[in-house]
Formats: C-alpha cells, sequence, structure tokens
C-alpha cells in the first residue's frame, strides 16, 4: 500500500476478484472495528454484507460496474464509492471509499 493512503481521511477498502478483503487503510480499520478492523483482511467481503446488499455485490463483481451513492448513520452523512480497479488494464476487483460529507453541500455547474 502506498503510505499516502494509510492516513487518507476517507475508509479505503480493497478487494480482489472474489471478494476477498486485500488492504485497509487506517480510517477503514476504524470504520469496521467492531466488526474487526484490519483483521478482516483475508475475509469475504461477501459475508459482511446482508441482503440485498449480498446479492448486489456479487453482481459488481461479476459485471466490474460502478456504484455510489450517500447514506446517513450515525448522525453521519457519507458518500459511498464503490469501482472496479485495474493493474494493466486487467480487472482485479473493487475499492471502496466512504468519505464523510456535510449534509449541505455546494453543487456548481461548469463549462
Amino acid at each position: 500500500m502506498h503510505n499516502w493512503i494509510k492516513e487518507f481521511p476517507s475508509a479505503i477498502t480493497v478487494c480482489n476478484t472474489e471478494g476477498t478483503i486485500i488492504e485497509m487503510n487506517n480510517e477503514s480499520a476504524e470504520t469496521f472495528k467492531k466488526d474487526g478492523g484490519s483483521n478482516l483482511i483475508g475475509q469475504s467481503l461477501i459475508d459482511c454484507h446482508p441482503e440485498p446488499s449480498k446479492s448486489k455485490l456479487k453482481d459488481m463483481l461479476k459485471t466490474h460496474s460502478k456504484n455510489v451513492y450517500t447514506i446517513e448513520k450515525n448522525g453521519k452523512k457519507k458518500l459511498i464509492f464503490q469501482s472496479p480497479w485495474f493493474k494493466n488494464g486487467k480487472y482485479m476487483g473493487f475499492v471502496e471509499i466512504s468519505q464523510e460529507i456535510p449534509f449541505e453541500m455546494p453543487h456548481f455547474i461548469r463549462d
């Protein structure tokens, strides 16, 4: 893992093509502390999710489709960005970036 990612102020979780967690930065380990934190590395990401999320994740791994949404939990709003990652053009799995965002955010339209 690149050093800057370890302390990046968003949770970054990486899995391989089978859905096995292969990397977590510090924020990800803290976010999932009650589920095992960094001990989740080597575990199935699929098994960490209930339905219908489990089926959605399986489909994303199969189709390499991106998933982006916001959530509100414990008084915080977050942007969840899940995207396939590639190495030398070969599909390698998924990266999830979970970033806390303000409830009210400016939106700009630029030409």
